[in-house]
C-alpha cells in the first residue's frame, strides 16, 4: 500500500463510493417532508466515509488516519441506523436494507483491514 498515489487507489475509499452511488436512487425516491430530514442525514454520512478516508490519507501520520478512518467507519454504522429508520418509516423494504447491508458490511470489511494496516505500520516504524 505503500506505493499507493492517491487515496482514490484505496479499495475501501473505491467501495464506499460504489455505496454512496448505489443508495443515490434510494435516497432521490424518498419523499419530500424527508428532503432536509433523512434524506440530508444519509447524503452527509455517506459523503463522510469517503471525505475521512481522503482526510486521513492526507495526513501522512499513521495515528490521524486511523482516527479519520474510525469516524468513516462511524459514519457507516450511521448509515444502517438512518436505513433501519427507512424502515420504520416504511420508505425502505426489509429485503432491500438486507442488500444494502451486505455492502455495508463489505466496506466495514475493507476499512477494518485498512485500519488494521495502518496500525501495523505505525508500530512497524517505530
Amino acid at each position: 500500500m505503500e506505493n499507493l498515489k492517491s487515496f482514490e487507489e484505496l479499495k475501501c475509499w473505491q467501495e464506499a463510493v460504489v455505496l454512496r452511488k448505489d443508495l443515490n436512487a434510494f435516497i432521490n425516491n424518498l419523499p419530500k417532508q424527508e428532503e432536509y430530514r433523512l434524506k440530508d442525514q444519509l447524503i452527509r454520512c455517506l459523503r463522510s466515509i469517503t471525505n475521512n478516508i481522503a482526510e486521513g490519507y492526507g495526513r501522512f501520520n499513521y495515528q490521524e488516519n486511523i482516527q479519520f478512518c474510525r469516524i468513516s467507519r462511524g459514519s457507516l454504522y450511521e448509515v444502517i441506523d438512518h436505513l433501519l429508520i427507512a424502515i420504520e418509516e416504511k420508505y425502505l423494504e426489509e429485503n432491500d436494507f438486507e442488500l444494502y447491508k451486505i455492502k455495508i458490511n463489505k466496506c466495514l470489511a475493507l476499512l477494518n483491514g485498512y485500519i488494521n494496516y495502518l496500525k501495523k505500520a505505525k508500530e512497524s516504524n517505530k
